[in-house]
């Protein structure tokens, strides 16, 4: 039989790579014997794979209001408690409900073509396709003239976003270009944001009241390109419209459109949009909880966001800190019976729209709060973590020293620390826990390109996933679990005397913040 080696080549690149996905640790350390068994746990029986085919392909995207949110916390807490842990989904509030469908954009004149597009997130569904003319903004410098124009767009499908008119990523133009023409396209690039931003202004509307002036004016639709500046990457956040379709579509076919319109071909497209806008759903925080044996009422907390961005399978983002967390708690559940404090882990729901499930949580658990230990949390990506703060804690320098005193030293060696370092302010759900003055430490990971290429985008999906790290931040995590569980001090939880801003002012601690416990005031 002749072999493809088309398909061959791969498949033994890929059986490859699992064979050397280790956490490698030097025979010759001494490690603690509960923590070198954490080691040969994720090198010999990792559950990351499966728990990510069961995650993110299985379940998909977990937007907050979505049947697929409550799915996700419902898997995790039926994987918390195969595992004999305690677990149960902690409501916070509710949000919008909707679900969504599928989405056919298509170019119907002057000549067929499928398009790239995305809708929106909660954006209204078309009851039957739209089809309609496809204009761009008009070339006007005043609210009074744009207003004046703005009966045009009615029974039009408007081009909202900036035209790109390079879509190659800044590092291949600067890998191919000479010197002179890249400074002079990237001169150009940025004027032309600053263009655009400046018309904006100018005609006296932003990003969330834009939408809503051309709904009102009678818009078919409104498509934009919310492009990173990679190709292929656009990023999908939620719809401004209450009764019309918004889509986002990929660089290349919007400017395609972009051109015809602007020339006077008047091209049309058809959008079909099936979401269902459903019920406003309850939010949930999955919670676990293994109880301590020694100093029950004292918190070590494993955090990370569960819900997603749903342009892709949120796999970065933060599919990795969610499996990080639950391998951890599978492992200390497994070699870590006498464990002297409860450890608790919380998978969030909602950070997307302002950290609201932490807040929650924080909110809603004063005993717990009162008595964390630390919190750690991941949110960044695949990476292997690379960075600790003290997040403004004058002590924490003494006790995330002896707790990174016992991970193994492949491990810890990549990692930066900052003492006392500066509270964090809103980024992840660590903040959370700082602003209410609990040591909450974000385990900083190495890019892998996540702002610019998986962040919120549709390319976050399983295939970005780099196992070999997230295996590392495994070791890291429960280690980390497993010394703070174990210290015989509490932490101390004095502030940093916080620096002056620019202005001479001092900077302020971060405020504590309730969570928004429901979608009526959200944009």
């Amino acid at each position: 039989m002749k072999i493809n080696r088309f398909f061959a080549v791969p498949a033994v690149v890929l059986a490859a790579q699992f064979s050397w996905a280790q956490v490698k640790v030097d025979p010759k350390e001494k490690l603690d014997p509960i923590v070198k068994s954490f080691v040969d746990e994720v090198n010999n029986n990792s559950q990351l794979e499966n728990m990510a085919g069961e995650l993110l392909d299985g379940i998909g995207p977990r937007l907050v209001g979505t049947p697929e949110m409550l799915a996700a916390n419902e898997w995790s807490a039926g994987k918390l408690r195969s595992w004999g842990v305690e677990a149960n989904l902690q409501q916070f509030g509710t949000w919008k409900g909707w679900q969504r469908g599928i989405t056919h954009v298509d170019m119907v004149y002057p000549r067929v073509k499928s398009l790239s597009a995305t809708q929106l997130a909660w954006s209204p569904a078309t009851k039957k396709a739209v089809e309609a003319e496809v204009i761009i903004l008009p070339k006007v410098s005043s609210k009074a003239e744009f207003d004046q124009w703005l009966p045009s767009a009615k029974g039009k499908i408007v081009l909202m976003a900036q035209y790109q008119k390079i879509g190659r990523s800044d590092e291949q133009i600067k890998e191919f270009a000479t010197p002179e023409l890249y400074e002079k396209l990237k001169a150009e690039k940025e004027q032309a944001a600053k263009d655009f931003t400046a018309y904006v202004k100018n005609i006296g509307y932003d990003n969330s009241t834009l939408p809503e002036a051309l709904e009102k004016a009678g818009a078919a639709g409104i498509a934009i390109s919310n492009w990173t500046g990679i190709m292929g990457a656009n990023r999908i956040f939620g719809a401004k419209t209450f009764k019309i379709p918004m889509i986002d579509i990929d660089v290349e076919d919007y400017g395609m459109l972009y051109r015809m319109a602007e020339k006077g071909s008047k091209p049309k497209i058809k959008i079909d949009a099936q979401s269902k806008i459903l019920p406003d759903a309850k939010s949930f925080n999955t919670i676990g909880m293994i109880k301590g044996k020694e100093k029950p009422e004292e918190y070590v907390i494993l955090s990370a966001h569960l819900d997603s961005w749903d342009g892709a399978q949120g796999a970065t983002d933060n599919g990795t800190g969610t499996l990080t967390m639950l391998e951890t708690m599978r492992i200390l559940k497994k070699y870590y019976p006498n464990n002297k404090r409860t450890i608790v882990i919380g998978l969030w729901g909602s950070e997307e729209q302002g950290l609201n499930g932490s807040r929650g949580f924080v909110a809603d658990n004063p005993q717990i709060i009162k008595g964390v230990q630390a919190a750690f949390n991941q949110d960044n990506g695949t990476g292997r973590v690379v960075n600790i703060s003290g997040q403004g804690f004058v002590k924490a320098y003494d006790y995330i020293g002896r707790w990174l005193d016992g991970v193994p030293k492949t491990v810890k060696g990549h990692i930066k620390t900052d003492f006392p370092g500066m509270p964090g302010g809103g980024g992840s759900d660590h903040a959370s826990f700082v602003a209410a003055g609990v040591p909450g430490f974000s385990l900083g990971s190495l890019n892998w390109g996540y702002f610019g290429y998986t962040w919120h985008t549709t390319k976050d999906t399983y295939d970005k996933i780099v196992f070999d790290e997230v295996k590392n931040n495994v070791v890291l995590t429960a280690a980390l679990a497993y010394m703070a569980s174990e210290d015989p001090e509490f932490t101390n939880r004095e502030k940093r005397v916080m620096p002056q801003d620019e202005k001479g002012g001092t900077i302020k601690w971060p405020e504590l913040k309730e969570p928004r416990r429901d979608s009526k005031e959200y944009k």
